[in-house]
């Protein structure tokens, strides 16, 4: 068992009393809101749903989520989701009794549906949720919340909309308004005097001493049921809190299926927004703290509390930035803190339950005014500088739009559907061809003769190669035959790069089919090489393309795990195509190698003297990293591949040699240690020439031993020449 921190408990405590003196009052005022649609004493009610969901959520969510620090209280989303619902529903005729029983079953089914995300891993996915829609969706939140709190700001009475309250100033209520901007005033400039006492709670002690400073010239302000009030709460002091938390299941036997079925897109959208809000919260956290949620855990703990919330009478809410920034400064060290913070609502509720119904709701009113106008996103104003910006801009606007307009539940759909155009949009306008390269322009690491490599140069062109880039999907599709179309008519080759490929589907799965049909009845070849052994999503892209019957085994399509493979199977091809004599199954003899060409024949016996032959098996090693050795090698018949090995199990190709090639001249000429493996890639025959011998043969022979050396130089000189025009196109 692992014992608290010195101090950690004591940290806690306070952390926890200050986040509830943040998240009770807004916790009230959300609550207020949600129910006052309802219409006569349902405003008490409300207040009361928010107590008992800080209550709740402080209780479970902090027991069962498990994020050190973190406060769940009622939040503004849930405020707002909630009040556009029971708003249609009172429009719809339905019983505010009745709309008090759906409201708490649209809880439960939230804290359900969050539970279910948990559980099945969904938390990762939800942070992903694209910014524009967040800061759309806030932003419309925030605009929702003002324009429902202005008519109780100016006093109206309950059920005035905003057009009505503002047309109309005859209905407005002039010490509403004064103990309204009172407390605006207070909680826009408290935190300039303080920082140890929240600004909610000075802006709200502000309105309720504006208040009943009013009462003092008006005795009617002392009535406990005038509407500028919340009323009576039902709690400790009327000795029927109990009656209080069951009756709002009263109505529950009148529910039918139809109003069931109606919660199911609210639950689902309050739910993704419940989860969205906890998880930024975490994030912020995270990096404040250089800690690391569990998102998983986290939403079950919140789903949990949100149903415990639900089952009392409580509203749902979510882990909440400021109050948790509260906590966290306040010396809080560990999630005990959040049941803390539930503890002491449910005894301010208790204790206090007699002052907390003498609250003007006019002063809820200028605090979630205050909320609102945080919550609405300034800076992407900013993206309307930038050309790159300002359809991200467009998706944040359509989604407030259609939240003030339509609904929140719809806003959520439309910018989710934007944001996925928007995404399509970004792939289609990037470029599918990371770079174009012809055969004559790039070459494998097969080192060829000058006699091979001038063929290249001059029939290479027969080859294009291209390399992919990003997905392969419907809205690339097009842009990748054009990128093919010129090369499809004239050339025998075509290679695909697929390596930072990420996706494929099946519309460019059918387009590779149809250049394969193009190219064939040219007689040529399609030629993928390095194919992702698996996609991001998972999908293994070769066992995808064999399934559609892309490479079937009589198609005319080829598969390498490397470009370079791909590259030395086409330049094979194009060498022997040019009818170049190869005679790879004899061995060359001395005066055959291109650089004795041209020697006389006594001199060359004197030297292969001083030669041995070697043979070496297929997958033999001839020397290894690091060995002494000072012996030139020269290929009579085989291939022979340079490795440079970078760990136990990878190595790095350096190249191949052939037929006629040498290798191991580095040590031949500077006598240090071997800096690469060389490994037989065939059954090879060798004429090994060491630095000792040679010196030797030198002294008699001074003019072949130059000669060698110049030849060796030649060769050196030749392929770094080749290296350098690769290089060049490849830097172009």
């Amino acid at each position: 068992m692992k014992l608290p921190r010195p101090g950690s408990l004591a940290g806690d405590f306070w952390g926890g009393f200050a986040a509830m003196l943040v998240a009770l009052p807004s916790a009230i005022a959300f609550g207020v809101t949600i129910y006052a649609s309802l219409g006569g004493s349902y405003a008490a009610y409300g207040a009361l749903a928010g107590i008992l969901g800080a209550t709740a959520l402080g209780l479970v969510a902090s027991a069962m989520g498990g994020t050190n620090r973190l406060i769940s209280a009622p939040c503004a989303p849930a405020a707002a989701v909630l009040a556009a619902f029971a708003i249609e529903r009172i429009h719809h005729g339905t019983e505010p009794a009745a709309v008090v029983v759906l409201l708490a079953a649209l809880g439960l089914a939230a804290g359900g549906l969050q539970v279910l995300f948990g559980s099945v891993g969904l938390g990762r996915l939800i942070k992903y949720m694209p910014y524009p829609v967040v800061s759309g969706y806030l932003s419309g939140v925030g605009l929702y919340i003002i324009s429902g709190q202005v008519p109780k700001f100016l006093g109206t009475p309950a059920g005035t909309g905003l057009a009505q309250a503002l047309a109309h100033p005859a209905l407005w209520v002039w010490q509403g308004m004064t103990v309204g901007a009172v407390t605006m005033v207070a909680m826009l400039f408290a935190p300039r005097l303080t920082r140890r006492v929240p600004a909610a709670i000075l802006a709200l002690l502000a309105g309720v001493l504006a208040y009943f400073g009013l009462a003092l010239f008006d005795a009617t302000l002392l009535d406990p049921r005038n509407p500028l009030v919340i009323g009576p709460l039902g709690g400790a002091a009327d000795g029927n809190f109990i009656d209080a938390v069951l009756g709002r299941w009263a109505g529950v036997g009148r529910l039918g299926m139809d109003e069931l079925v109606m919660l199911v897109m609210p639950a689902l959208t309050l739910a993704v927004l419940l989860s969205i809000d906890t998880l930024k919260t975490c994030v912020v956290l995270d990096a404040l703290t250089r800690s690391r949620h569990d998102s998983n855990r986290e939403l079950v703990g919140q789903g949990l509390g949100n149903i415990a919330s639900a089952m009392v009478g409580g509203m749902p809410g979510a882990g909440t930035m400021g109050a948790t920034l509260v906590n966290m400064s306040s010396g809080a060290l560990t999630r005990k803190s959040g049941f803390i913070e539930g503890v002491l609502s449910l005894a301010a509720f208790l204790l206090l339950g007699t002052l907390i119904s003498w609250v003007p709701v006019a002063a809820l009113a200028a605090i979630l005014i205050v909320v609102g106008v945080r919550m609405i996103d300034r800076h992407s104003f900013a993206y309307l500088r930038q050309r790159s910006t300002m359809l991200d801009f467009g998706v944040i606007a359509a989604v407030v739009v259609t939240a003030l307009t339509v609904s929140l539940i719809a806003a959520s759909g439309v910018g989710i559907v934007l944001a996925v155009l928007l995404f399509i949009r970004e792939q289609i306008g990037g470029s599918i061809v990371r770079r174009k390269l012809l055969g004559n322009q790039t070459f494998s690491k097969r080192i060829r003769t000058h006699e091979e490599m001038e063929i290249l140069i001059a029939h290479g062109d027969r080859a294009a190669i291209i390399e992919l880039q990003g997905s392969l999907f419907f809205g690339t599709a097009d842009q990748l035959y054009l990128s093919m179309e010129a090369e499809l008519k004239t050339r025998d080759f075509l290679i695909l790069d697929m390596r930072r490929i990420q996706t494929v589907d099946v519309t460019a799965a059918h387009l590779l089919q149809q250049v394969k049909d193009m190219l064939a009845e040219r007689q040529g070849f399609l030629i993928f090489s390095a194919i992702p052994p698996t996609l991001p999503s998972g999908r293994d892209m070769q066992q995808y393309f064999d399934q559609i019957g892309l490479l079937r085994q009589d198609s005319p399509v080829r598969v390498f795990a490397e470009l370079d493979d791909a590259l030395e199977w086409v330049e094979d091809r194009i060498i022997r195509d040019a009818a170049l004599p190869r005679d790879e199954e004899s061995a060359l003899e001395l005066h055959e190698v291109e650089l004795f060409a041209g020697r006389k024949e006594q001199t060359l016996a004197a030297l292969e003297q001083c030669m041995e032959k070697r043979s070496v098996a297929r997958g033999e090693k001839i020397f290894s990293r690091g060995d002494a050795g000072d012996e030139l090698f020269l290929i009579r018949r085989g291939a022979v591949r340079i490795e440079l090995p970078v760990s136990e199990r990878q190595s790095h190709h350096l190249g191949t040699f052939g037929r006629g090639a040498f290798f191991g001249e580095m040590a031949f000429l500077d006598g240090e240690t071997r800096s690469a493996n060389a490994l037989a890639f065939a059954d090879t025959e060798l004429y090994v020439l060491s630095r000792r011998a040679f010196d030797k043969f030198a002294e008699e022979h001074k003019k072949l031993g130059l000669k060698l050396m110049e030849g060796i130089a030649s060769v050196l000189a030749s392929r770094l020449r080749y290296t350098n025009a690769e290089l060049r196109v490849l830097e172009s």
